[in-house]
């Protein structure tokens, strides 16, 4: 039988801080360029969750020495680009931001792998990818549906090909992948992306930590990208990771919803991810946002509403999940637009979210791109919520709360792929 969590209306306190967790996106990426570089290297603040677990377990399955210092941060010591076991069997449950990458170097590297995940990440595309990687001479083959997971690796045969094209328009895990993988090759190559890039602040975090990770990378406009040859990954002695934006955006929402201010550290003004732009958008519907170096704060001013928008969401478009409940609050019709890559992501968050908000009297239309909002004049009470084992769902509509009815929650626990104390953290910003 699914649990679930019965969440009660409930007023915020006067004021908030919420400590965020570290980042997925750049823990993951962390990780990976951390067990490649030819050095040591201590990762601090690093998120703790499904997500981050699955990494962790197949980089040890693959060699990587990993080690837990006394001050609670992960110190690890770098293969020299190239793992030291070449035959393994790896699980990596529902957690994209592991098993691209991960395809991607090892198909270069080569050996003999045999990459899996959960249900859900065999409906997950990687056939881009994969006929990416092939045009490398990677050996890759699809033990299921041609086009996605499960897959067996083989060892890399170089054709010399140096010019390599990816679709842009599924998945910019995609590219992050094969920007990370080339490099451990030791020769120059240009990735050309075919057709318009989505979620480009996401390959702009992949650029940023593999400048810190010593691999710095032409980029033409998001179009065409160069990897200098004779490149090698060498960590810094520490990294920081950010606390996460995206799991910034409900506290931050909470904000705007109820009018206290919620502060959120960890993250700030100058922080290398995408999702911080979610901020400026709870800006133009009526929120009050405050900007520090290690910090965000949003609240609404006592008389300002929350207004309606109409938002190409591309560019944050985990974040862009918070909103679709925001537009609850609005009382009048909103949409959230260019969101095609919510179809391939824990579930089909398009249609996952639409099912819900329509539990609640919302009418919703569905769109392949896009969806349109229509808050009901009174929203529907106890609605059970169900999440479809997606961290986002169960977090997102926790806000439902601020708005004055009781909402259930089926499987709470799935939160655990990015934020397990998720519920805690959200209950303890109640008076």
């Amino acid at each position: 039988m699914t649990e679930s969590l019965t969440l009660a209306p409930r007023r915020l306190k006067a004021h908030n801080t919420v400590a965020l967790p570290g980042s997925k996106s750049i823990s993951n990426r962390t990780l990976l360029l951390a067990a490649l570089a030819d050095n040591a290297c201590e990762i601090r603040s690093l998120l703790k969750s499904d997500d981050t677990d699955r990494m962790l377990e197949a980089l040890a399955a693959l060699g990587i020495k990993l080690e837990t210092t006394p001050s609670g941060s992960l110190k690890i010591q770098g293969s020299g680009g190239a793992f030291p076991v070449k035959h393994a069997d790896l699980f990596l449950g529902n957690a994209g931001t592991a098993f691209r990458p991960l395809t991607a170097a090892l198909a270069i590297l080569g050996g003999d792998y045999h990459l899996h995940g959960v249900p859900r990440m065999h409906e997950r595309p990687i056939g881009d990818l994969v006929d990416a990687l092939r045009l490398a001479g990677a050996r890759v083959d699809y033990l299921g549906n041609a086009g996605f997971p499960p897959l067996r690796i083989h060892e890399r045969a170089d054709n010399g090909m140096r010019q390599i094209p990816i679709k842009g328009n599924v998945s910019s895990q995609f590219l992050t992948a094969l920007l990370i993988a080339l490099p451990l090759t030791g020769e120059a190559f240009e990735i050309r992306v075919a057709g318009e890039l989505i979620s480009k602040p996401y390959i702009d975090i992949t650029l940023n930590l593999m400048k810190q990770f010593g691999v710095s990378v032409a980029n033409q406009s998001h179009q065409v990208f160069r990897l200098p040859e004779n490149a090698r990954y060498h960590a810094p002695q520490v990294v920081n990771v950010e606390g996460d934006a995206s799991s910034a955006s409900y506290f931050l929402a909470a904000g705007l919803i109820s009018g206290c201010p919620v502060r959120v550290t960890g993250l700030g003004r100058n922080a290398i991810q995408g999702d911080v732009a979610f901020a400026h958008e709870l800006e133009k519907i009526g929120g009050t946002v405050q900007w520090g170096d290690d910090f965000i704060e949003v609240s609404r001013a006592a008389g300002q509403a929350v207004l309606p928008f109409d938002l190409d969401a591309n560019h944050i478009p985990d974040a862009a999940m918070t909103l679709a409940v925001v537009a609850l609050a609005t009382g009048a019709p909103c949409r959230i637009r260019n969101i095609a890559s919510w179809r391939v992501k824990e579930t089909d968050r398009i249609a996952a979210m639409a099912t819900e908000l329509c539990k609640l009297g919302a009418t919703v239309r569905e769109d392949p791109d896009a969806i349109r909002i229509t808050p009901p004049a009174a929203l529907t009470p106890n609605a059970a919520i169900d999440t479809y084992d997606d961290h986002r769902m169960a977090m997102c509509f926790s806000l439902v709360s601020l708005m004055g009815v009781p909402i259930i929650i089926n499987d709470p626990k799935c939160v655990g792929k990015t934020f397990p104390q998720y519920f805690d953290v959200f209950n303890a910003l109640s008076a």
